[in-house]
């Protein structure tokens, strides 16, 4: 995908966050973003900088993750296409406190603060649509904190790698054969706990 020739305001208007707004609305918007091409390993922001945007993986994948004192990584979550990471902290006024890295080869669309401030003074609605949005996030993270504490790490890795099928496909009695879309090692541990008895796992 060619960022020179990326259509802003019609990637935004399916995105759920926006979906709702007019296409004044999604160009004065787009303004205020930009497409950013990250290489694998590279870093989207660092714990401790000044956080003013939030993010939404395009393509690729970026992980979230938090440092301990003795430098030991902690995988929080595995951001993907067309999910958005950091709106909520955005509003804050206050930095990072974890890090985001690309997984793969990503390109990141980044929404500037000031950008959303400015269509929220315009109507009221588009706060309203921005709290839903991070209200279904929140949700989904505490699911994820619920399935760790809950489940065995087998049943962790079967939800993980089911977790994009619909119900409909699971019941057929078909087989449905799936991969890790990343190494183990970069998996959240609220979708799974890998350990000896977890084999046969391979990275497509």
């Amino acid at each position: 995908m060619d960022p020179r020739v990326f259509n802003l305001p019609r990637y935004l208007s399916v995105l759920p966050l926006f979906q709702e707004m007019n296409v004044a609305e999604l160009e004065r918007l787009a303004e205020g973003c930009s497409l950013r091409r990250l290489a694998r390993g590279e870093m989207v922001f660092r714990c401790g900088e000044p956080c003013e945007a939030f993010h939404v993986t395009v393509t690729g994948q970026v992980k979230l993750f938090a440092l301990s004192p003795s430098g030991q990584e902690k995988v929080i979550e595995l951001v993907g296409p067309g999910s958005s990471f950091a709106e909520a902290l955005m509003f804050t006024g206050k930095p990072y406190f974890i890090n985001a890295q690309a997984l793969t080869d990503t390109l990141l669309l980044t929404v500037g603060k000031h950008a959303v401030i400015d269509e929220i003074e315009r109507d009221g609605r588009f706060a309203l649509r921005m709290l839903a949005g991070i209200s279904r996030r929140l949700h989904g993270l505490v699911h994820d904190v619920e399935a760790y504490a809950l489940h065995t790490g087998m049943q962790r890795v079967i939800g993980y790698l089911l977790r994009d099928q619909q119900a409909e496909d699971c019941v057929s009695g078909d087989v449905i054969t799936v991969s890790l879309p990343v190494s183990k090692a970069a998996l959240p541990p609220s979708s799974v706990a890998l350990g000896s008895r977890v084999r046969g796992l391979n990275r497509s």
